[in-house]
């Protein structure tokens, strides 16, 4: 897209890098266009590679101990510091003290601070009159369009013609961006045009095309939001193959997502993303996670379409393990199953190939 990258970024992820709660960094890390990622901050990993912390393989970012290090570093190369974004993601998006205190010191530092928590930045007095002070801006990421501009949904899904998969999961924090991108990937190289169509906040700090922030919308527009996006990314992008981020989970206490996937976004097959090691819904001990095959029924119950592979997280597990799990689940469930990040994604795009061939020949098939 035209005007990306948008500037050098430092990422803010103090205390949670390599925990659930850094997923929004972990995504800025493994890719993004909106940005050329310098850094990131926290200060349990300082002088470690981000890439090997997260994946076990270089990026070349560094992870430095302070906001204050990693800006003085970035103008020590020749790529200085122009934003601070913040990479955490607590459980309800909010801003904790210390966080604050940091994005008020990355204003005095002359930064730029994008921000996709639930705690709007530009609501806060003291942080608009320092931004403005410095003459830097302040984006709240999670920040609706006016009502005005909001689609209610129409039925246009059924113009789409491309063949659209949703990427959702038996948890939150589970995987579902990372491999919805890694699966875009894969049907790109098998030959069809793709575009992943994002629902949430990080998808839109990697600079995503189309998309849509699901969480912080007003329940009434959520579907229509969801069909115009992906409407778009059919009318408008050209793709002939579409990806659809699932969020939450369907079954989960506090982040029951994927509903609305479902129903507006039509999907003619869906993967599930899950982590054979978690027990627990992330966030909440004491509500055990729903079986695999009990989740997998009730996305095909709900949308009457075939769940057709599914992608593990290797959350504590090391590389045997993840393959016998792989195992296990084809065995249990007849999917093909694979850790995507690790693996690649050709085994779920084998897992499509029939459900794809299927919607060729009869794409407006119900």
């Amino acid at each position: 897209m035209s005007g990306f990258p948008e500037g050098n970024a430092v990422v803010y992820c103090e205390g949670a890098f390599n925990t659930t709660n850094g997923k929004t960094a972990h995504g800025l890390v493994r890719r993004t266009r909106r940005y050329r990622v310098l850094s990131v901050v926290d200060s349990r990993h300082a002088g470690e590679d981000a890439g090997v912390v997260l994946d076990g393989r270089p990026k070349g970012i560094p992870v430095f101990g302070s906001l204050e290090q990693a800006v003085e570093a970035s103008y020590a190369g020749k790529d200085g510091a122009t934003h601070m974004v913040v990479g955490i993601a607590p459980d309800g998006g909010r801003l904790g003290p210390e966080a604050r205190r940091d994005v008020l010191l990355a204003l005095d530092l002359g930064l730029h601070v994008d921000s996709g928590l639930h705690d709007f930045l530009s609501e806060d007095p003291e942080i608009l009159e320092r931004a403005a002070a410095r003459r830097v801006t302040v984006r709240d990421i999670r920040k609706t369009p006016p009502r005005k501009d909001l689609h209610f949904f129409t039925g246009k899904i059924e113009e789409v013609r491309a063949f659209r998969v949703a990427v959702l999961g038996t948890d939150s924090a589970v995987g579902k961006r990372t491999t919805s991108w890694l699966l875009r990937d894969a049907l790109e190289a098998a030959g069809l045009r793709s575009e992943l169509v994002g629902t949430g906040q990080t998808a839109w700090l990697q600079g995503v095309s189309f998309g849509v922030i699901m969480d912080s919308l007003i329940n009434d527009f959520v579907a229509g939001e969801i069909e115009h996006a992906v409407w778009s990314a059919w009318k408008e992008g050209g793709a002939r193959a579409l990806v659809l981020e699932g969020q939450g989970s369907l079954m989960n206490p506090a982040y029951p997502g994927g509903f609305e996937i479902l129903a507006a976004g039509r999907p003619h097959a869906v993967v599930m993303q899950h982590a054979p090691a978690r027990k627990e819904y992330d966030g909440f001990p004491g509500y055990p996670l729903h079986p695999l095959e009990l989740q997998i029924q009730a996305v095909e119950l709900l949308s009457g379409r075939p769940v057709a592979g599914v992608a593990v997280n290797h959350e504590n597990m090391d590389v045997e393990e993840v393959q016998a799990a792989c195992r296990e689940i084809t065995a249990r469930t007849g999917l093909p199953a694979c850790d995507a990040l690790t693996q690649g994604a050709g085994a779920l795009v084998e897992g499509l190939f029939p459900h794809l061939e299927r919607w060729r020949k009869d794409p407006h098939g119900r």
